[in-house]
């Protein structure tokens, strides 16, 4: 069947926490810690709450902030009045921006492969209501055709509802749609459950028992997408 839409997820994948505004925040409260740091722990804090039962008996607003808690704990910061001062500050900044606003140099370029590649692009994200806002601000908008946030539309992945809203709401078939995100339990389960085909996106390495086609990069990802949308057409 050809590739006729391919759903994205947001974070992990398109955009991720900015690290360098969380290191400022935390220093600002005495609690030095390097971006590095933080971009080393993250994969493993990630990987971490991609649990079965967890995932299925907590919200997608419970598992972020302890990631976030996984990925201090990893680079070495303890709990203390000080952090939790500098999370309270985070939270409220991501509550009105969504910190989750890092795009990264290889995003645009994928995007536009993938977009001259592929008839449909929709984001599918869990997130926190402000999604739209922050991919205008941050110049993705115009790469998708539609943008589903799971705060806005009140169901959210691996819900198989929410995979059929967006394949409603983009006009998409779920036999020719694929879903590309970097939680196997919410997106890769998610979408089978749905009827969708779908790819996990596992830039670090963590997932080398999945039963599904993984990506390392963006680029890789694009190259995915571009030979199933040549083979589609007869190409080579």
């Amino acid at each position: 069947m050809p590739l006729e839409a391919l759903f994205l997820d947001a974070g992990g994948v398109l955009i991720y926490p900015n690290w360098y505004r969380v290191s400022d925040t935390l220093r600002r409260h005495g609690v030095p810690v390097e971006a590095d740091a933080l971009w080393a722990a993250e994969p493993h804090a990630k990987r971490a709450i991609d649990d079965g039962v967890r995932i299925t008996s907590t919200t997608d607003a419970q598992r972020a902030w302890l990631y976030m808690d996984l990925v201090f704990e990893r680079a070495g910061i303890e709990r203390s009045a000080a952090v939790n001062a500098a999370v309270r500050e985070l939270a409220a900044y991501h509550a009105e921006h969504n910190l989750w606003e890092h795009v990264g140099a290889d995003v645009v370029p994928a995007l536009e492969r993938m977009r001259a590649a592929v008839p449909k692009l929709v984001v599918v994200s869990n997130a926190n209501g402000v999604l739209h806002r922050l991919f205008d601000r941050v110049g993705l908008t115009r790469f998708f055709d539609v943008i589903c946030d799971s705060c806005v539309e009140k169901v959210e992945k691996p819900d198989p509802r929410y995979f059929h809203l967006a394949l409603e709401r983009s006009g998409s078939r779920r036999e020719t749609t694929t879903m590309v995100g970097d939680l196997y339990h919410v997106d890769v389960i998610g979408a089978r459950n749905a009827g969708l085909d779908a790819i996990l996106f596992d830039p670090a390495g963590m997932y080398p028992e999945a039963d599904c086609e993984r990506v390392p990069t963006l680029a890789a990802l694009a190259d995915v997408v571009e030979q199933r949308a040549a083979s589609a057409v007869g190409g080579p």
